[in-house]
């Protein structure tokens, strides 16, 4: 199992995951028609030209996304039960297509579940940064996780 059980995940523990990724068109263009989202400033390269960007973001919901799923192998792939949320989700850069993402982690606090005693929640801190290593994305993550078994 590559995921880490909830004893595992201190306050304080800093990943920084190896497994990363480069955007292309397509992945922003499959995401948002198949998301139902069909904004011009992810699709429409003649009006993104007159944008101060110039060029299609990629679509902030796909970036969220691949943050996050970037850090499952060193955090929660088969020891979570479920995501219980996100806070504090932000994107202070943009990302375009042929931007290459990575991702740290740091858990920011956990306590045991109050009504299920073999499981306890831990939040993560998600960070994406590009190529450049500008930071593209930010959230807190609350999952509720599985505790070591007996």
């Amino acid at each position: 199992m590559a995921g880490r059980y909830y004893e595992d995940l201190e306050v304080g523990l800093f990943l920084r995951h190896e497994v990363r990724r480069t955007v292309t068109e397509w992945d922003n263009v499959q995401f948002s028609t198949m998301t139902m989202n069909p904004a011009a400033i992810h699709l429409d390269h003649d009006y993104c030209r007159t944008t101060e960007f110039g060029r299609p973001l990629v679509n902030s919901i796909f970036t969220l996304g691949l943050v996050v799923g970037l850090s499952v192998g060193d955090t929660t792939l088969g020891t979570t039960i479920g995501n219980l949320g996100w806070e504090e989700v932000r994107f202070p850069a943009p990302v375009f297509a042929g931007d290459t993402i990575r991702a740290e982690t740091e858990v920011v606090a956990r306590r045991p579940s109050k009504s299920r005693p073999t499981q306890g929640i831990v939040t993560f801190l998600h960070r994406g940064l590009n190529q450049r290593d500008e930071l593209v994305c930010e959230c807190r993550r609350l999952a509720l996780m599985h505790r070591r078994p007996a």
